[in-house]
């Protein structure tokens, strides 16, 4: 178990935890002797490292991407903590709590994970409300569907981020549900429920979020596709006009297809969906940007994919 973070360590201290092994690389002294340079890192940050000697105790024994249990201590070096490795060697994965090593969601898991499973109780659509009884009682999915991030970068970055990113956005479907009228709203709900379950196997995010072989080749979109129809075999009466406008409102919900949704959004729920979706991806978002920040001006940095600055408050002058 974890028991020391990055956040945490000061010059002088002496270490002996697992940490994620980013970076690894061979130097050489000014004598023409070998070092490791290596950068660690842990859901609170990142340090760099260096092992001057006995290079051999970790010949082979790690690479990069691995958990690594490091012994050494900890001093400054040209103003920044640095980490003096004495020893170091891979440690299985299987063992550890991913949330030690990948920012986590800060939310009770479990109760979210309750209220996105009662609002889809309420859902009327007999084969709809069976669907969504099939995919909860599939323990594998379910485990996995909690501990997901919702994407790399850009939004809901952390275990547990699908979960989140799915609940605000079924929350937000129910509401618009009502206000505009005429909507079908088990099938909103359903494709906000849906539409990401894709998210995880494309992602993987033991030692830090990347995607999978499976998910670079085929994305999210493809694969909740696949899910969903292994579920719809088990419900042999399922509508297929029914079956066809849900697998729609998961291809659509990128909006556009230069944005990876094969087909743009055709039904007034599929384009709900899409907006739905960009609503609360982009809000969070910028929400982690102005937070990643450790300053009291009243704009943020330039934000280079939305290019502009975001007001987080304070005066302004004119």
């Amino acid at each position: 178990m974890k028991t020391k973070f990055i956040q945490d360590l000061q010059a002088g201290d002496t270490i002996d935890d697992i940490f994620v092994l980013a970076e690894k690389n061979l130097a050489r002294k000014r004598n023409g002797e070998n070092y490791l340079t290596v950068t660690l890192c842990d859901r609170s940050g990142r340090i760099k490292g260096v092992m001057w000697d006995n290079l051999e105790l970790i010949k082979g024994k790690a690479n990069s991407g691995d958990h690594v249990r490091v012994k050494g201590g900890i001093s400054e070096y040209k103003g920044a903590l640095q980490f003096v490795v004495r020893e170091m060697e891979a440690c299985p994965a299987d063992a550890l709590d991913p949330a030690d090593f990948v920012p986590a969601t800060t939310r009770d898991v479990e109760k979210m994970f309750a209220r996105l499973v009662d609002i889809s109780t309420a859902i009327e659509t007999p084969h709809l409300k069976r669907l969504f009884e099939l995919f909860w009682a599939d323990e594998a999915f379910a485990r996995a569907f909690k501990t997901a991030p919702a994407a790399k970068k850009m939004h809901h970055a952390y275990i547990g981020g699908l979960l989140e990113h799915t609940l605000s956005m079924t929350i937000l479907a129910d509401r618009i549900a009502i206000h505009y009228g005429g909507i079908d709203r088990d099938m909103l709900i359903a494709g906000a429920i849906l539409h990401d379950v894709g998210k995880i196997r494309e992602l993987v995010y033991d030692s830090k979020i990347d995607y999978s072989d499976e998910g670079r080749l085929i994305s999210h979109i493809v694969i909740a596709i696949h899910l969903l129809d292994e579920k719809l075999q088990l419900i042999p009466d399922f509508p297929l006009q029914q079956a066809n406008l849900l697998k729609h409102m998961i291809i659509s919900h990128h909006g556009a297809r230069e944005f990876g949704s094969p087909e743009p959004p055709k039904t007034i729920e599929a384009v709900l969906l899409h907006y739905i979706d960009e609503i609360d991806a982009r809000v969070n978002g910028i929400r982690d940007f102005i937070a990643s920040e450790d300053s009291d001006e009243p704009w943020t940095s330039y934000h280079r994919l939305l290019e502009r600055h975001f007001y987080r408050g304070g005066s302004v002058t004119s």
